[in-house]
């Protein structure tokens, strides 16, 4: 019996070893789609031709306000070695407990804005993201240009999101409509198999086409949204909703122009809570790689709105 026992653990300890060490997958290897950016990650620190850093926070008095904060979040972003760093053929996005410029926890965002935007494609990602209440990991696309207006009437795409405190689920979902408050979203959550965690490794991924975004885990899909819509139309400085279709941007905006990556770990916040006692700091999110990729055989016309309801349906 203590053999058994221990030819277990050994098993376990194995099977442990292999999800934590870097993908050997091809990145090109995918039919149907060629590779036209990524990191492997495999220099000594983060390419900063590839990534730049958002840095400041929401609530630190006399610091740098980053705008579009909406969510009463808790960390200071930086750019120091302990947030961020390249190990291993792996990037650490870190999370920490510690006063730093008037916040209690300290963290990282990263973003390619003014670096790499693209328009279509698959979008791949492999990554373990931490857990604990209060955590809140984060793989999202936001527009290169506001052509459309302030957010939401520009889009933000949440390729992949998680709360902590639930390791065992994902979420997916496509922000859109008129500016604040006039804005709304739709998404759909996706319960890992098997008693899956999102502290070990999976792959998340996303394919966007002209009318329509597909959403992935580990190559299963588990949703697909083909209705949105855009309005530039605002009172002052907020939006208002469309009374017409003719108010509408021409779909498939806002999902029709480049979109650029942002990662991060952020604390807290009213999209899911505080951190409590029983969150065990630092936690990281571990990136292996990043991939885009092209369709090879290019992408048609936009495929028509799908069912959905417009603001100004039934009035």
């Amino acid at each position: 019996m203590r053999r058994s026992l221990w030819a277990i653990a050994v098993a376990v300890l194995l099977v442990g070893a292999v999800a934590a060490v870097p993908s050997t997958q091809p990145a090109a290897a995918r039919p149907g789609w060629k590779l036209v950016w990524g990191d492997e990650f495999n220099g000594a620190e983060l390419d900063r031709s590839k990534w730049d850093f958002d840095r400041g926070s929401f609530l630190a008095a006399g610091e740098q306000w980053l705008p579009g904060w909406g969510n009463n979040e808790l960390e200071f972003y930086t750019s120091r070695p302990d947030n961020v760093f390249v190990s291993d053929g792996m990037l650490h996005l870190r999370a920490v407990k510690e006063a730093y410029k008037g916040s209690h926890y300290t963290s990282a965002r990263i973003k390619t804005k003014g670096l790499f935007a693209k328009k279509y494609g698959r979008f791949e990602f492999r990554a373990k993201l931490p857990t604990g209440k209060g955590i809140w990991p984060a793989i999202w696309l936001l527009p290169e240009e506001t052509k459309y207006g302030a957010w939401a009437a520009s889009g933000e795409i949440d390729l992949m999101e998680a709360r902590g405190q639930e390791p065992e689920k994902v979420l997916g979902t496509l922000h859109y409509g008129s500016r604040w408050p006039a804005n709304t979203h739709t998404g759909k959550d996706y319960v890992l198999p098997n008693h899956g965690t999102i502290a070990d490794f999976h792959v998340y991924a996303m394919e966007w086409e002209p009318g329509e975004i597909r959403w992935y885990v580990d190559d299963q899909i588990y949703q697909k949204q083909d209705f949105w819509w855009s309005c530039a139309d605002t009172d002052g400085p907020k939006g208002v909703e469309p009374v017409n279709e003719s108010e509408l941007n021409a779909w498939p905006a806002p999902f029709d122009r480049p979109f650029y990556l942002t990662l991060n770990v952020a604390v807290g916040g009213i999209f899911l809570g505080n951190p409590d006692a029983s969150t065990k700091f630092p936690v990281e999110m571990v990136l292996d790689y990043v991939r885009i990729y092209d369709k090879i055989d290019g992408y048609g016309p936009p495929k028509p709105r799908g069912p959905g309801k417009l603001p100004f349906d039934g009035r």
